[in-house]
């Protein structure tokens, strides 16, 4: 999973957050079904909620940690490599110049 972008994480979060949602709608909208065949669905249903809701937690802290590893590492090397880190901005404002005086 290390190769999904952080907008296709961001992305799958949210879509799996909305199923969640309704999800938990339709467990609500047949709370007065009666029948212990419907009890037993809405319990699996909401076990498997429960699951998803634990794994998009963890999903999440730990795509902000290493987020938040990975603006360690350049803030490290900012500090170690100072003129390295002037000169590769200056290099990408020069590329992003020429593409934008192009247009």
């Amino acid at each position: 999973m290390d190769d999904i972008t952080t907008v296709q994480k961001d992305k799958l979060m949210s879509d799996l957050n909305t199923v969640i949602a309704d999800a938990g709608e339709v467990l609500r909208m047949t709370a007065d079904q009666a029948g212990e065949s419907a009890a037993d669905l809405r319990g699996r249903v909401q076990a498997r909620m429960n699951q998803a809701k634990d794994e998009l937690r963890h999903l999440q802290e730990a795509t902000v940690a290493k987020a938040k590893a990975a603006g360690h590492a350049a803030d490290d090397f900012v500090h170690v490599n100072p003129w390295k880190s002037i000169g590769i901005a200056a290099g990408i404002g020069l590329v992003v110049g020429l593409l934008i005086s192009r247009r």
